[in-house]
Order: structure tokens, then sequence, then C-alpha cells
């Protein structure tokens, strides 16, 4: 199982959970969120996948934030068109596309995205994209048969190892956290972080 920790910004926190050997780590670049990282931290994951997360971003100014971050990979969370997504992909870059799940699953959505992105993130439909700590109901995903994998996110707390692990589709591949985990907007607890890895990593 992937385990992404998004929202970072302050270097000696990103040593640190890196250490915890997480897989990806995610760097908001939407300047109205909490998270925005507003400059090149002094510490950038070594090993973990660097992943940028935009919101109805210009492909310029995305391409300057890879290059400057050096991303592997890029998350948009607003309401970029598969052609859009398909452009980035072309630059070498893999693509994340977040997908919004309110009360129920719009398959319809989510097939507009089939073949233009490399993964899918379902979370929680709020005002505003992202890091809001609210759940969405999980069982709504069972109605998807796509074939782009996907990451489970959306409010994901230290509580909820056993629900993580009772999850199951066949293309979800890892989960993403974030806000749940936090002591204050972009810093993250490595205890509670390093607890819940042990938890769904023990099988």
């Amino acid at each position: 199982m992937i385990v992404k920790v998004c929202g970072m910004r302050d270097a000696e926190n990103i040593r640190e959970v890196e250490a915890l050997g997480v897989d990806w780590m995610g760097f908001v670049f939407h300047r109205t969120s909490p998270r925005f990282v507003g400059e090149l931290p002094d510490y950038l994951p070594q090993r973990a996948k660097r992943v940028g997360v935009f919101v109805d971003e210009t492909e310029e100014q995305i391409m300057e934030t890879v290059q400057l971050f050096r991303l592997n990979m890029v998350q948009l969370h607003g309401h970029e068109t598969p052609d859009f997504c398909s452009r980035i992909r072309s630059k070498g870059l893999k693509v994340i596309k977040a997908i919004n799940v309110q009360n129920t699953f719009s398959t319809e959505e989510v097939s507009f995205y089939e073949g233009a992105c490399d993964y899918f993130l379902f979370d929680t439909k709020t005002p505003l994209p992202g890091g809001s700590g609210q759940k969405f109901d999980w069982s709504s995903l069972s109605v998807y048969r796509g074939t782009t994998p996907f990451l489970l996110s959306g409010g994901i707390s230290p509580d909820d190892a056993d629900r993580v692990e009772a999850f199951v589709h066949e293309r979800c591949i890892g989960i993403d956290l974030n806000s749940r985990f936090e002591t204050s907007p972009a810093y993250k607890d490595i205890h509670l972080l390093q607890s819940f890895i042990d938890k769904i990593k023990r099988k």
C-alpha cells in the first residue's frame, strides 16, 4: 500500500516524515491553502516521490514549479480538463487527478478522465479543495469499475487504521494522509503517523 503524506512545508518535518518510510510526499502550491509552499524548503525528500498539488493553475506555472522543486508527480485538484492532464503527462510526469466525492460516486465524471491521468485521488467534496479533514462514504466507491488505480483520501484519521485495512477495492493502491495528522497546518505529528503506518503495514 502506497502511503502519501500531503501538505508538507517545514524542512525538518519533511525529513522526519520521510524517515518513517512514506512513499509519496505532497506539496501544496495553491495560494489560498493554509499549507501553501511559498518558497523552497531547506530540505526536500530524497527517497519519497515529490508530488506537487495544483488547483486550476496554468501549464507554464506548473512546469516552472516542477523544475524548481524537481517534482516527480503533479496532482490536479481543480477543474482541469482531460486534455490538460494529458499535456502535463506528455512532459514526462505522472499525473494524479483528484475527484471530489459527495454523497454518491459519479461514474460519468470519472470515466471522463480515464486514460488522461495515471492515478485518481478520491477526496471529500467541500467548498475548498483538499485538507478539510472530512470523510465521504467509502462504500460509494464500489461502483467504480474503471482501470485507473486510485488513492483513498478525505479525512483519514489516526483512528482509521482498521477501516483502511478493511477497505477492499481492486484499484485502490494507497492512502493520502493530511490534516488529521497535524499539530498545525503543514506540520505533521510524527508519533501519530508512525503509529498509524505501523498498524496498516503490519500485515
